[in-house]
């Protein structure tokens, strides 16, 4: 439909990852369609672009935590992984000194299916979309990963189809971690403080994913030392 002089959708536009089905889940295939996305010329597309939004969504993760529960007793532990990284993971630095095109906030509800219900998949909602770190669109699988929420194997054929597609953000899949690590830090920081401000909100416990990553959170502020520049190395 044409809405004045901007066009719109109606959704479903596509087919969602189903979350009954987990195992089912296209690993490969949005491992794929990011290193495709890694790979554009920004140089091509409309600019200028911004830059990618990533970092500044933690900030407001944990913003919200401490609006919403500053005294809760696991906060503390968010708030120390959250200071003991550098500046540009919290928002405070240049995203852009990564020329890549990054998608922003990937997770796997931005993917679907189109046409219905067979169709190739397809990465949605780009409202985040900018030039930054590449390695912030791996960060959520990678923060899953080191929280033991995402199996090992799993996290394997992710990454190894994401490197045999020519992904830039990660030059090797036998030693990921010098590039994912303080973007999973910064994404497991994010998680685990909306999940306090959530289940806070709704009156419950966290539930057993979201212990996880509060409890994957409280281990990085307790043993990751905070780190004094604001430069990764």
């Amino acid at each position: 439909a044409d809405a004045g002089a901007r066009p719109c959708s109606a959704w479903p536009y596509g087919s969602p990852v189903d979350p009954r089905a987990p195992d089912a889940a296209p690993w490969e295939e949005t491992a794929v369609l990011l290193a495709r996305l890694h790979r554009v010329d920004a140089g091509v597309l409309p600019g200028p672009l911004p830059a990618m939004r990533g970092p500044l969504k933690a900030a407001a993760a944990v913003a919200r935590m401490e609006d919403a529960v500053p005294g809760h007793p696991a906060a503390a532990g968010v708030r120390r992984a959250w200071r003991g990284l550098p500046g540009w993971a919290r928002g405070e630095g240049d995203a852009r000194r990564h020329r890549i095109l990054c998608h922003g906030d990937f997770h796997l509800g931005q993917l679907v299916r189109h046409p219905v219900p067979d169709g190739p998949w397809l990465l949605i909602d780009v409202d985040d979309l900018g030039i930054g770190d590449p390695a912030w669109d791996l960060a959520r699988p990678a923060a899953w990963f080191a929280a033991g929420i995402l199996p090992p194997p799993v996290w394997r054929r992710f990454l190894g189809a994401y490197t045999a597609a020519g992904g830039p953000a990660v030059p090797d899949a036998d030693d990921p971690w010098p590039q994912l690590d303080v973007p999973a830090r910064a994404l497991t920081v994010q998680t685990a403080a909306l999940a306090l401000a959530k289940s806070a909100a709704e009156g419950r416990q966290p539930d057993d994913v979201e212990q996880a990553v509060i409890d994957a959170c409280t281990r990085i502020g307790t043993l990751s030392p905070e780190l004094e520049c604001d430069t990764p190395s």
